[in-house]
C-alpha cells in the first residue's frame, strides 16, 4: 500500500522508517482500465458511485489507463486521415487523471497521429508535466517501443505501449543514420488470411481464371484476390498472424524491462476481432501469449470499446479488452473539415450538427449500443511477486443519458452489475477462466 502521511513524517523527522518493511507476505495492488477520452473535468462531481470509484483507483499501489486523446491549443493542424473523430482536448484535463489517481498512460492507438507529430509531441509534454509516466510513441520507432518505469514505494512497474490498430502514417520508423527517424507509436502490424471451403475455393479459382485475373485457375490451395491472401482449408473464416519483426522487437524490449522491474505490463490498443467485436483476432492471443513468454507480468488490451475475455496464462492475467474508462468524444472542441465532409455538412455546421448525423439522434452507432457504456476497472492483487486475485468491479458510462452527462463512470448498480459481470463469465469461458461473483464484484482466483 501507499505509505500515509504519519510514515512519511517519522521519516522526513528522523531519517529512518517508523516500521522496518516486511520481506514476507508483500502486496502490491494495480488499478487497471480501459479507454479513456476525457474532454470534460472529472473533479467537480461529486455522487458517492463516482467517488468510491475514484478512491479505490487512489488507493492502488498504481493505477493505469489508455490515453485515447491529444492535449494542445490547436498549434498543430490535422492529418489527413485520423483514427476516426479527430481527438483533442485542454492540456489541463490531464491533471484530472492525476487527480483520479491514475500513474501510467498508454498512448500508442488509433488517435496518436491524429494532429501530427506536433500534436503527439504537445501531448507528450502536458502528460509529462501532469506527472504521469507514458509509453508507446516517440521520436524513432526505438524510442516508441521503449519501455517506461514508474518507481513507488512498494515495486517498480514497466509499461510497453503497442496499438494493432492506427492509419499508417502514425507509425513510427527507423533511421538508416543518413536519414532522420519518423516520429510515432509503436505498431503491431498483422496480415489477414481468408479462409474457403475446399469448393467454394475451387469456384472462385476458376471464376478468376476465366476473366483473366492472376492468380486464378493455377490450381494449389493458395491464391492473392485484390491483395487478400485465400486458402483452402475446412471451414470458412479469418486468419490473422503477428507481424514476427514486430513481435520479435517487442519481446525483446519486454525481456529487457522484465529484468529491470518488479512488475511488467505489456498494454495494446486494438480494434481487431475475431467472430464478434467482443472476441479477440487470432493474432492478439498469439502476440499476449508471446509477451508473458518473453517476461510480462500483465496483459492488459483496450480497443474495441467493449470487454473481452479474460485468460490466466501461465499464472499471468491477460485481460483481452476492458473497454471503456471514460468515452467523452461527444463533446469535443473543434472537429476538422474531413469530419464535417463525412456526412455531406457545409461550413454552417458544427460539433452538435455533426454528432446529430453521425449518431442520426442517438439511434445509431455509439449511443445506440448499450455495451460500449458497461466495462469495469480490474484490481490485480500480488503477493510476494505472485498473482493472487483478479478482482473485476463493473462500471456504468451513462447508457441512455444525455450527451453532457454520458461517458463519465461510476460503480454500476446491482442489476447492471450482475449483468456486466455475466457478459465477462460467458466471455471468459472459452479460455478456461472461471469468475466468482461476490458482492457484486467479479473474483478470479489464482492457485
Amino acid at each position: 500500500m501507499r505509505l500515509n502521511l504519519a510514515s512519511l513524517l517519522f521519516v522526513g523527522v528522523f531519517g529512518m522508517p517508523a516500521t522496518a518493511p516486511s520481506q514476507e507476505n508483500e502486496t502490491f495492488t494495480m488499478a487497471l482500465t480501459g479507454d479513456s477520452i476525457i474532454t470534460r473535468k472529472l473533479s467537480v462531481f461529486r455522487e458517492p458511485e463516482f467517488l468510491a470509484m475514484v478512491e479505490m483507483i487512489r488507493g492502488a499501489d498504481m493505477a493505469f489507463t489508455n490515453l485515447e486523446m491529444l492535449f494542445h491549443d490547436y498549434e498543430p493542424y490535422p492529418m489527413h486521415a485520423s483514427g476516426g473523430t479527430y481527438m483533442r482536448a485542454e492540456p489541463q484535463l490531464a491533471q484530472e487523471l492525476v487527480w483520479a489517481g491514475f500513474d501510467m498512460v498508454a498512448r500508442a492507438n488509433n488517435h496518436t497521429g491524429d494532429y501530427g507529430v506536433l500534436g503527439m509531441d504537445l501531448t507528450t509534454k502536458y502528460v509529462a508535466e501532469a506527472g504521469l509516466v507514458q509509453a508507446g510513441c516517440g521520436a524513432s520507432l526505438y524510442e516508441a517501443r521503449e519501455a517506461k518505469f514508474l518507481q513507488t514505494h512498494e515495486a517498480r512497474v514497466a509499461l510497453i505501449s503497442v496499438a494493432s490498430t492506427f492509419p499508417d502514417h502514425s507509425r513510427a520508423g527507423k533511421s538508416r543514420g543518413d536519414i532522420p527517424a519518423r516520429p510515432g507509436l509503436n505498431p503491431l502490424r498483422h496480415t489477414s488470411t481468408r479462409v474457403l471451403a475446399a469448393d467454394d475455393f475451387q469456384k472462385l479459382s476458376s471464376t478468376l481464371a476465366e476473366i483473366g485475373m492472376r492468380g486464378g485457375g493455377r490450381g494449389g490451395q493458395r491464391m492473392n484476390v485484390f491483395g487478400t491472401q485465400v486458402v483452402a482449408g475446412e471451414e470458412a473464416g479469418t486468419r490473422t498472424t503477428p507481424n514476427q519483426e514486430d513481435m520479435d522487437e517487442i519481446s525483446a524490449v519486454v525481456r529487457s524491462a522484465s529484468t529491470m522491474a518488479d512488475y511488467t505490463i505489456v498494454t495494446i490498443h486494438a480494434h481487431e476481432s475475431g467472430r464478434g467485436r467482443s472476441t479477440p483476432a487470432e493474432f492478439l492471443v498469439t502476440f499476449a501469449r508471446a509477451m508473458i513468454d518473453a517476461g510480462a507480468d500483465v496483459m492488459v488490451g483496450h480497443g474495441p470499446h467493449v470487454l473481452r475475455g479474460v485468460e490466466i496464462y501461465k499464472g499471468k492475467p491477460i485481460l483481452y479488452s476492458l473497454g471503456d474508462f471514460l468515452f467523452q468524444n461527444e463533446t469535443l472542441l473543434r472537429l476538422p473539415e474531413e469530419n464535417y465532409r463525412t456526412y455531406r455538412l457545409g461550413t454552417d455546421k458544427h460539433v452538435g450538427d455533426f454528432n446529430d448525423a453521425r449518431y442520426s439522434m442517438d439511434r445509431r452507432g455509439f449511443p445506440s449500443q448499450r455495451e460500449i457504456w458497461e466495462s469495469v476497472v480490474a484490481m490485480l492483487d500480488w503477493r510476494d511477486g505472485e498473482l493472487s486475485a483478479v478482482r473485476l468491479h463493473p462500471i456504468s458510462l451513462g447508457f441512455g443519458q444525455s450527451r453532457t452527462k454520458r461517458g463519465r463512470p461510476m460503480f454500476a448498480d446491482a442489476e447492471l452489475g450482475g449483468k456486466i459481470l455475466n457478459d465477462l463469465v460467458e466471455r471468459s469461458a472459452p479460455f478456461g477462466t472461471q469468475i466468482e461473483v461476490v458482492d457484486g464484484v467479479g473474483v478470479i482466483r489464482i492457485r
